[in-house]
């Protein structure tokens, strides 16, 4: 049986400890799936987001910027009936505010994906962590990517979110190392 991170229990974590966190995307839909799914956790287990994940991805035409970014007061309305996901108003807002302003980050940097990973010099932060409680929620990278984000008109982006987004999206490496996924996501 493989060693992994101890968070990864339920067989959602577990799938996802495997095969995603911590990979390097590069792929603006699946940065702006990231973005969002990570907004939505803000106060909530990540366990809580990965059971709502298809239900997110249904709801939010299949994280498509640019039809979230012209959602109205009626889908609003829509959304904040749908069981599937998390019925914030503010965080339902939020992501329709984010997809505008991640456009605004396309078009100006020609995509997304080069303007999110400069916080990390275009490299994956590769970390050595003996155990979980090594592993910090906040970092100075998450920390100037959030006050970036906001002053970039970004919502729910602040630094511990930044950080959990910088482990999803593989620009760190938080795997501990007694965990088989550490040296492969090392490697790429």
């Amino acid at each position: 049986m493989c060693k992994r991170c101890p968070w990864a229990q339920h067989e959602l974590e577990i799938a996802y400890h495997d095969n995603e966190w911590g990979m390097p995307v590069h792929d603006d839909r699946t940065l702006f799936e990231f973005l969002l799914l990570e907004s939505a956790q803000a106060g909530l287990s990540w366990l809580t987001i990965l059971k709502k994940r298809e239900s997110y991805r249904a709801a939010f035409d299949n994280f498509d910027p640019e039809l979230v970014a012209r959602y109205d007061e009626n889908r609003i309305a829509q959304l904040l009936e749908n069981p599937g996901i998390i019925r914030n108003k503010l965080k339902i807002r939020s992501a329709v505010q984010n997809a505008q302003a991640f456009l605004r980050i396309q078009e100006k940097h020609g995509s997304f994906n080069t303007y999110i990973w400069q916080f990390t010099n275009g490299q994956p932060i590769q970390n050595s962590w003996k155990t979980m409680d090594e592993v910090p929620a906040v970092t100075p990278e998450a920390q100037t990517m959030s006050k970036t984000l906001k002053k970039d008109g970004f919502n729910f982006v602040g630094p511990t979110i930044c950080y959990a987004l910088m482990q999803a999206i593989g620009m760190v490496n938080d795997h501990i190392v007694s965990c088989y996924r550490h040296k492969e996501v090392m490697s790429g």
